[in-house]
């Protein structure tokens, strides 16, 4: 016999945690795939740096995808694994072609996306707080300190 999940949140409190780490997870899976493909796309006198940077960034937003979504699993609930499923739950525009986007134009996009992810997460902070969930709470804090020193380097770039 099946034994129920008893880590002291109720199935209300998990799975509403769990959908805002999933929508967590969409947007950090689409700038993911963004940032790699910034990396192996990036011409111009700052290719070097660029190039460098973007892909800490990417190891950074894949090694967090496996964290966030091995986080949903342990509150008991499954994670759609499928671009489509992502894309529709993002609010991070993925890029189709990079022919026409300029170094200054992926860094500004990279920007305004690593701010979106701190947004997002602090909206989900207050309701994972609220839930009593302090192990996704620490996870959420994590990735608004990473996305915000991210935007804050990219922006030195403009400077």
């Amino acid at each position: 016999m099946k034994e129920m999940l008893n880590v002291g949140l109720s199935e209300a409190k998990r799975k509403k945690v769990a959908d805002g780490l999933i929508k967590l997870l969409a947007n950090n899976s689409v700038l993911y795939l963004k940032t790699h493909n910034f990396h192996w796309n990036v011409v111009g006198p700052m290719f070097q740096p660029l190039h460098s940077v973007f892909e800490a960034q990417y190891i950074d937003l894949w090694n967090a995808g496996d964290t966030i979504a091995e986080r949903v699993r342990a509150l008991g609930f499954h994670v759609p694994a499928s671009y489509a499923d992502f894309a529709k739950l993002s609010k991070i525009n993925e890029v189709v072609g990079t022919r026409q986007v300029k170094a200054k134009n992926m860094i500004n996009q990279l920007e305004h996306d690593n701010e979106v992810m701190v947004r997002l997460a602090r909206e989900l902070l207050a309701e994972t707080e609220e839930a009593d969930d302090q192990v996704s709470v620490d996870l959420l804090s994590e990735r608004m300190e990473v996305h915000e020193k991210n935007a804050w380097m990219l922006r030195s770039f403009l400077e």
